[in-house]
């Protein structure tokens, strides 16, 4: 997938009285792979519901979503599914991460399916975000803050076209948030892929192409 492309999307919620100054709903906006965006919005502008239509779980929009030129609204469950796995992956507010498990065996359950990432490219990751030392704890242990950035080690464990990311850092402090971003950059790199995060105020440490506003 080489780009995202919103057609005059707004959601249903909004769409009685739709905003007019947000650079997202109502407009046309193109994502391409290989470049960082940035959407700043207050509380309650839209953020998880933009990354959950890009994302094919939920459809409460008007307008059209395209990646490269197909109508997501036109594809069905199991490509959704190969698209998932194979092109677009997503960190969601609420990370969803299981927490009855360890933080390493959330990553590599995840990395089991994909066998995407080495097992010492996992281990150095837990070591370069700071988390070394919570790698065997269960994830109902641990704060907000580190169980964020064991979503985002099993955010990379898949190969990605694009990667949605929910406020991904609400919880770090700024050397933590610089350390996500350079782990974040060099995969980005590596795989090629375009990175598209949300903000309400604290967002990741990456140079933007593109910042806009909800």
């Amino acid at each position: 997938m080489e780009k995202i492309t919103l057609q005059r999307v707004i959601p249903a919620v909004f769409s009685q009285h739709p905003p007019t100054d947000s650079d997202i709903w109502d407009r046309t906006v193109t994502f391409s792979k290989g470049k960082n965006y940035l959407l700043e919005a207050a509380s309650g502008k839209g953020k998880t519901s933009f990354c959950s239509y890009l994302h094919g779980s939920r459809a409460d929009y008007a307008g059209h979503i395209l990646f490269d030129e197909k109508d997501v609204a036109r594809i069905s469950p199991d490509t959704w599914g190969e698209i998932r796995r194979a092109s677009l992956g997503i960190l969601f507010q609420g990370l969803r991460l299981f927490p009855e498990l360890t933080a390493l065996e959330n990553v590599q359950l995840k990395n089991r399916l994909t066998r995407f990432q080495a097992d010492e490219w996992i281990e150095e990751a837990f070591a370069r975000l700071g988390i070394a030392d919570k790698i065997s704890a269960p994830v109902a242990k641990i704060s907000f803050g580190q169980q964020q950035r064991v979503a985002l080690i099993r955010g990379l464990c898949q190969p990605l076209d694009f990667l949605l990311l929910d406020e991904p850092v609400s919880h770090l402090d700024e050397e933590n948030s610089r350390r996500a971003g350079q782990l974040l950059l060099e995969e980005a790199a590596r795989q090629g892929f375009g990175i598209i995060a949300t903000s309400i105020g604290k967002h990741v440490d990456l140079p933007y192409h593109e910042i806009l506003h909800l």
